[in-house]
């Protein structure tokens, strides 16, 4: 019941904490500055250290047991976590979703309440003061597609700390583990981002223009890293960089580093997760740093893991597109009966649930391959594409069946439709 009473147990905390009003939303003067478009500081409110020096080798998730059989029905375990978490979505998310789009920012207090929710908690092993017993990537996934159904936008604001906890948990060393993971746990989760992505034409995540140099001292990053969520509220960052010489590799980068400065940069969708731009001009960094060793198949794996999140978010928000378009055809009238009657209207709702369909049955087998520690480049490279090819064409066919309504901002079809294009473009930011 580990997992469940862990995610349950923090909702009902924050209630009554909300209720009582015995906690403030923390205010950040950087996120307001790059809402305005100022190049600023990074966050620098925490310092990021161990208590002692830790010994030994680093923890990790035993991976999950092979029943042998492809099983898409939830444990207890999951059924209590989703059904805690697409609440939490539909009463939080949901009516803030309009607000957040048009700010360019989540309300404040909203991610202090989704993160008591113990989102990091359900990846980060029992012995380093998590809720995980075993690698649950099928759990994440779940929990991403609740959240999307809440809104896309917010899900990726309230799901960025824990692309860089699960980060330091698969591939951080000992002494990583013990500087960063314990902030991860405790009641004040930082704001933390997955930093892949760069603004150039057809990029490609296993060739990054952000350059790593070694130094007698660590390494040396120069680059600009694009569409990074909460990027001025961020205290620390997962950044790719090319090392010279090795390829690809990830660093930890703390936003209270000299060289790191934030941008804002608002886009087309996910507007509420207030991405912004990540400048590194002569970063030092020292040499534990580096994650996972600098290990090509680290780097891949982290890709693949990434993109997996990117399709079940897909998943969640088509969900929302479907279950939004079933009541409304079915209530909109034309010539004396609803237009769900009519026969392009049907198959189109029908179309949408069939690729809807598809789409997730793809994504958690790729889930569940990823959990059990097998190979599954092939099931993310499918979930992906059809991630990005259906979610699309859902969310434009969700704007199509509500005509003139789909175009206004009175409903939040056009809003998902927007957010779901992002799903073919972003790299990173999301890691199950």
């Amino acid at each position: 019941m580990g997992l469940g009473l862990a995610a349950l147990s923090r909702l009902a905390g924050s209630r009554t904490l909300e209720r009582s009003g015995l906690r403030e939303p923390v205010q950040n003067l950087v996120s307001a500055a790059t809402r305005n478009g100022f190049k600023v500081a990074g966050a620098a409110s925490r310092t990021f250290s161990s208590s002692r020096k830790r010994g030994g080798d680093a923890t990790r998730p035993a991976p999950a047991e092979d029943k042998g059989l492809f099983d898409l029905t939830p444990s207890e375990d999951q059924q209590m976590i989703v059904e805690t978490v697409s609440e939490f979505a539909a009463e939080q998310l949901r009516p803030a979703a309009a607000e957040a789009d048009e700010k360019l920012s989540p309300p404040d207090g909203l991610l202090t309440r989704a993160a008591e929710l113990g989102v990091t908690l359900i990846g980060i092993p029992e012995e380093l003061g998590g809720a995980g017993a075993e690698r649950s990537v099928v759990t994440n996934a779940l929990v991403a597609e609740a959240l999307a159904h809440g809104d896309l936008g917010l899900a990726v604001a309230v799901l960025a700390p824990s692309a860089v906890s699960n980060a330091l948990v698969l591939w951080g060393d000992a002494q990583q583990q013990a500087d960063y993971l314990p902030e991860f746990v405790g009641e004040n989760v930082p704001a933390a981002a997955l930093a892949l992505l760069e603004s150039k034409p057809l990029f490609d995540p296993f060739k990054p223009a952000t350059k790593a140099r070694r130094t007698p001292g660590g390494y040396q990053l120069d680059g600009v890293k694009s569409l990074v969520p909460r990027a001025g509220q961020a205290e620390l960052f997962v950044v790719s960089a090319d090392l010279e010489g090795r390829g690809p590799a990830l660093f930890l980068v703390e936003s209270s580093t000299k060289g790191v400065s934030i941008e804002a940069e608002p886009a087309m969708g996910l507007r509420g997760a207030a991405t912004g731009k990540l400048h590194l001009e002569k970063v030092s960094l020292p040499a534990g740093a580096l994650l996972g060793g600098g290990s090509p198949d680290v780097f891949t794996e982290a890709v693949r893991l990434s993109r997996l999140g990117w399709a079940a978010l897909a998943t969640g928000t088509a969900k929302a597109v479907l279950d939004y378009v079933i009541p409304y055809v079915n209530e909109r009238t034309a010539f004396g009966e609803p237009i769900s009657h009519r026969q392009a209207v049907a198959f189109s709702v029908a179309d949408i649930a069939i690729e809807l369909e598809g789409m997730r049955l793809v994504m958690l087998r790729a889930a569940a391959r990823a959990e059990q520690g097998k190979p599954f480049a092939r099931e993310v490279a499918l979930a992906r594409k059809l991630a990005a090819d259906k979610g699309m064409r859902i969310g434009s066919a969700g704007v199509q069946l509500l005509g003139g309504h789909g175009f206004v901002k009175e409903h939040p079809v056009e809003r998902w439709y927007r957010d779901l294009r992002a799903i073919g473009v972003l790299e990173g930011v999301v890691l199950l």
